[in-house]
This record gives structure tokens, C-alpha cells and sequence, in this order.
């Protein structure tokens, strides 16, 4: 049986675990559950019983659990990757571990893996997250040009020009008139990432969809790109930190 939480939380006892979940009542004809950062919600009808609403929750437990070790474990991935936005703070560039430096005249990356940035060691966190991804945009737009032009000689003749994005939802987008857009954040991959995400957007030039045909195009773009597609597809953009 469910007992009720101060904070309008409730409680219910499955199978030697407690749930905590929080019950709205909707407009709808059926239970639904969603787990994300706010826990357990269930929503449910208004005609619909407490006890009805406990059933299906049982019902549904051995679900429930494994979205919450799946939300769980997204979490730790997102603490993980979370960047210190001061001097001797990681960030990934090009696939590789970067130590930021905060002593630069101007801002630059050098061969023991820094980047260095035009700040004092005593910048804010705010100024330090503004000018990393400053430099980090500027790269991108240098180092996703040049990567576009070694698909020159097998570019689809709708290619309309590229511009960067700030997408929190894609790496990538083609437009039916034929304009590219990347999503800047892709600086923090290797040069293959980076190549499979503009091949897959100039193949969307031919065929507008994932079909077979679709595939067969990225493959004629880029040959062997199924190992950064995996790579990158294991991947949230949520996860990067800005």
C-alpha cells in the first residue's frame, strides 16, 4: 500500500522496494509513467482509483526500475563529462583530453594537449565558459570548412553552403534547399566524427530520408563510416556541458 510524503510525494512497497512517485490526474484514458530528473510521475484519469493506479504500478515495477537505472546512469555520464570552467579544467577537442590554461595573449591550442585562453587565472567561471566556447566556435567554423572540402569532388551539385549550429536536439540538418548547418559542438570529436556527421548531411542532398539508398550515398561519401556512426550515436548532446 502507497502512504503519502510531506512534499505531495507518495510511497508504495514492490516487491521488497519502495517507490516514490508523484500522482497527477489528467484528461486521459489510460496510466501513464514517465521517469526523468523530477523521479516517478504518474499521471492517471480522474475516474480512476487509487487502488487501480497501485495495480498497474506493480503491474509495471520490473519497467519502472529499469528506467530509473537507465536515468541513474545518464546522470553519472552527464556528471562525468561535466567541464570545470577554470585553470587545469578538461574539456575534449578533437577527441582528445585538453587541460585549460588561463595565461594566454591569445588564445590557442599547443601539442601537450592545453588550451590556452586570453584570461587572467582569477576569471569567473561565467567569463572562462564564454571564452572556451568562443574559441571553440571559431575553431569549428576553420576546421569543419576544411573538412567539407575534401568531399568537393563527390559533392551533391544541391550543396547550398553550411553554416554552424547550436542545436540541442541534432549534430546535424539539411534543408530541402540544400543548406547544411552542424552543430558546433561536433569540435569535441575526432576528425571521423566529424567527417561522418557532414557526410550523412551532404548524402541527405540525394535522398531526403534513411532509406537503403541513403545509406549507399553516405557510403559513396564516405567509405568505412559505419565505426564513427556508432561512436557518435552512443552519444547525447545533453551530455556535452554547453
Amino acid at each position: 500500500m502507497f502512504t503519502p510524503h510531506s512534499s505531495g510525494e507518495r510511497r508504495l512497497a514492490v516487491a521488497n522496494q519502495v517507490l516514490v512517485y508523484r500522482l497527477h490526474r489528467a484528461r486521459r484514458r489510460t496510466i501513464g509513467f514517465q521517469v526523468n530528473e523530477n523521479g516517478l510521475t504518474i499521471r492517471a484519469p480522474r475516474s480512476i482509483g487509487v487502488r487501480e493506479i497501485e495495480s498497474a504500478i506493480v503491474e509495471n515495477h520490473r519497467w519502472i526500475l529499469a528506467k530509473q537505472a537507465e536515468w541513474r546512469a545518464r546522470c553519472e555520464r552527464l556528471r562525468a563529462s561535466a567541464i570545470r570552467f577554470a585553470d587545469g579544467g578538461v574539456v575534449q577537442y578533437l577527441g582528445d583530453r585538453m587541460t585549460l590554461r588561463l595565461d594566454a595573449t591569445v588564445a590557442h591550442a599547443n601539442a601537450r594537449n592545453e588550451i590556452h585562453l586570453a584570461l587572467s587565472a582569477a576569471a569567473t567561471e561565467p567569463k572562462v565558459r564564454e571564452a572556451l566556447q568562443s574559441w571553440l566556435q571559431n575553431q569549428a567554423l576553420i576546421i569543419f570548412s576544411e573538412r567539407i572540402e575534401r568531399f568537393a569532388d563527390r559533392m551533391p551539385e544541391r550543396f547550398a553552403g553550411w553554416r554552424l549550429s547550436s542545436a540541442r536536439t541534432q549534430w546535424g540538418s539539411c534543408s530541402r534547399v540544400g543548406r547544411v548547418r552542424l552543430n558546433w559542438r561536433l569540435v569535441h570529436f575526432a576528425l571521423p566524427v566529424i567527417d561522418y556527421v557532414i557526410a550523412h548531411e551532404l548524402a541527405h542532398l540525394r535522398e531526403l530520408n534513411h532509406s537503403a539508398r541513403f545509406w549507399a550515398e553516405v557510403a559513396r561519401l564516405l567509405p568505412g563510416f559505419e565505426v564513427a556512426r556508432d561512436q557518435i550515436k552512443r552519444v547525447e548532446i545533453a551530455a556535452i556541458a554547453f
